[in-house]
């Protein structure tokens, strides 16, 4: 961890807990505590670490706020990570009970497996040795604030709002990443359509930011981690009865289902 922790770091991630473990939403925490970007990410990880001390493993990482129509819609500027658990992995079409969440949203992103951990300061030309395999995905989101209304800091020290996540069929890298269409569906009909050069112009890019971005508060990607790249368009509401699916052109589908 680097700077100085805040004296209010653990008391800020037991909220942030209680938060999610109750499905009740809380008021914004960082402009309150006086809490930057920098102090976030400490309480990201304070946050992170009361899930590992139940029993949970990291997984992988996140990327946030990687295209426009994201920024947009959250109305912030910046690029962020968050950690990825075991706890939050759904199954391929599998159910997911919406009684855990407070207001979950979904959106299609794109994941990779990590083959091997990069290196500090890799070349963002040599990364692409570093992913064994590609994979359409669908992010479950879930803000802890009211309203799903926050600031920069906010958001960071809330994971990122991670919640779940769901992985389609690995498949090889395809030569290229950078302009595939991108569709999200609820209930058989089209709710969303965009294209991976939303996620920073291609998603290997989000990778190269994942490494850099991680590597700067000492967490490596290890071999066999997954990394959501981001968005391809802004997230949807979740409900009852939903059958959810994310289409990448070229590498498939994933879904999920909201229990009625």
């Amino acid at each position: 961890m680097t700077g100085q922790t805040p004296p209010d770091v653990e008391e800020l991630a037991d909220r942030l807990d209680e938060a999610a473990a109750k499905a009740a939403p809380i008021p914004r925490l960082a402009a309150a505590a006086g809490v930057g970007p920098a102090a976030a990410y400490a309480v990201q990880e304070a946050l992170v670490e009361r899930r590992l001390a139940r029993g949970e493993r990291l997984v992988g990482l996140k990327m946030g706020l990687t295209s426009r129509a994201k920024m947009a819609q959250v109305g912030v500027d910046e690029v962020i990570w968050g950690r990825l658990t075991d706890g939050m992995r759904v199954d391929d079409g599998g159910l997911v009970d919406l009684g855990r969440y407070i207001h979950p949203r979904v959106e299609p992103e794109v994941a990779f497996l990590m083959s091997r951990s990069p290196e500090p300061g890799e070349p963002v030309g040599d990364l692409a040795s570093a992913v064994r395999a590609v994979a359409p995905a669908i992010e479950l989101i879930d803000s802890r604030y009211d309203g799903f209304s926050f600031s920069l800091p906010d958001v960071i020290a809330d994971n990122t709002s991670a919640a779940g996540f769901v992985v389609g069929p690995w498949r090889p890298v395809p030569d290229g990443l950078d302009n595939l269409g991108v569709l999200l569906e609820v209930g058989g009909r089209v709710v969303q359509t965009g294209s991976t050069a939303a996620i920073l112009g291609d998603p290997r890019r989000a990778l190269d930011a994942a490494v850099r971005l991680a590597g700067r508060r000492g967490v490596r990607l290890r071999e066999g981690w997954v990394v959501l790249a981001g968005a391809a368009t802004a997230a949807v509401p979740l409900r009852a009865g939903d059958h959810v699916r994310a289409v990448v052109e070229r590498l498939g589908t994933a879904s999920l289902r909201a229990a009625s």
